[in-house]
C-alpha cells in the first residue's frame, strides 16, 4: 500500500513539474513575441535588449527546472536504468551556466 501512495505522489509531483515547465516556456514564447514586435516597430535598443533579457531568463529558468526535476527523480530512484546519470545531469546543468 505504501508503494502505491509513493507512486501516486511521484506522479502528482511529475505532473506539477511538467505544468510549471510548460508555463515557463509559454511565458518565454510571449516574451519572444514581444521582442519580435519591438524590432518590427523599430523600438529603441534598450527596449529590445530588456525584452531579450526577459526571454533568456525565462528559458534559463525552464531549463533549470527540467534539470532539477531530473535530479529529484535520480535521487529518488538511483538504480533506475532509464534515469539520467549524475554525470550527465552535471553536463546538462553546466550547459545552461
Amino acid at each position: 500500500m505504501d508503494d502505491q501512495i509513493a507512486a501516486s505522489q511521484d506522479a502528482a509531483s511529475t505532473a506539477e513539474a511538467k505544468r510549471a515547465i510548460v508555463n515557463r516556456l509559454r511565458r518565454a514564447e510571449g516574451q519572444l513575441a514581444a521582442v519580435t514586435r519591438a524590432v518590427e516597430e523599430d523600438a529603441g535598443c534598450r527596449t529590445v535588449v530588456q525584452r531579450l533579457s526577459a526571454v533568456s531568463k525565462a528559458l534559463d529558468r525552464a531549463g533549470f527546472l527540467v534539470i532539477s526535476t531530473a535530479l529529484e527523480e535520480c535521487l529518488a530512484d538511483p538504480d533506475n536504468p532509464e534515469g539520467i546519470k549524475p554525470e550527465e545531469l552535471q553536463k546538462l546543468f553546466m550547459s545552461l551556466a
